[in-house]
C-alpha cells in the first residue's frame, strides 16, 4: 500500500534536456526571466507579493551552491527549472517554473522526476513544496501528482495563513 502523498511513477515523455547546474552557470539571467514569466499569473492574486521580485542572479547562484538546481533547456534556451535544498529528511522544491509557452506539455513532471531522483540519491523520504493559499489551481496540480497538504503557515506580519505546505512521500 502506498503512503499518503505518494504517487506511482509515471513515464515522462521525452523532452528538452535537464541538467543540474552549478553557481557558474552562464544563463542565470535567462532563468530569472523564465521564472518571472512563469510566475506572472500570480500578480495581483497573492498577498504578500511573490519573492520572485527580490530574486537576484547572485541569489540563484548561491542556491545552486547550497542545494541543487535543475534547468531544462530547449536548444540554447531555458524553458524550465527547479531549485532544491534539503529540509530535514525532505527535499524542498522552490521556483519550479516552466515557460508559459511550454506549460501543460509534461515539462513540470520531468523536472519533478529530476528532483525526486536527487532526493532518492540523498536518502530523503519526501519532496516538499509551498504554494500560496490563493492558488487553488496549483494545489490541485500538485495534488494530482500525489502531494498532500501537511500544514499552513503565515508570512511575517500576517495573522492568517498565506502558504500551504505540500509533501509527497517517495
Amino acid at each position: 500500500m502506498a503512503r499518503p502523498g505518494s504517487a506511482p511513477a509515471e513515464p515522462v515523455t521525452p523532452g528538452p534536456a535537464i541538467t543540474r547546474v552549478g553557481p557558474g552557470y552562464g544563463r542565470w539571467a535567462e532563468v530569472l526571466d523564465l521564472i518571472r514569466a512563469a510566475f506572472a499569473t500570480m500578480e495581483g492574486r497573492i498577498d504578500p507579493p511573490s519573492s520572485v521580485h527580490r530574486l537576484t542572479l547572485e541569489a540563484m547562484a548561491a542556491m545552486a551552491a547550497e542545494g541543487a538546481v535543475f534547468v531544462m533547456e530547449e536548444g540554447a534556451r531555458p524553458v524550465g527549472c527547479v531549485f532544491c535544498r534539503r529540509r530535514g529528511e525532505r527535499l524542498y522544491l522552490t521556483k519550479l517554473a516552466v515557460s508559459p509557452q511550454r506549460q501543460r506539455a509534461g515539462l513540470g513532471r520531468a523536472l519533478l522526476a529530476a528532483a525526486e531522483a536527487e532526493a532518492r540519491a540523498r536518502g530523503l523520504v519526501a519532496l516538499e513544496v509551498q504554494t500560496r493559499i490563493e492558488l487553488a489551481e496549483t494545489h490541485a496540480a500538485f495534488g494530482a501528482l500525489g502531494f498532500i497538504e501537511v500544514g499552513r503557515t503565515a508570512h511575517p506580519g500576517f495573522d492568517r495563513p498565506t502558504s500551504i505546505t505540500l509533501q509527497r512521500w517517495l
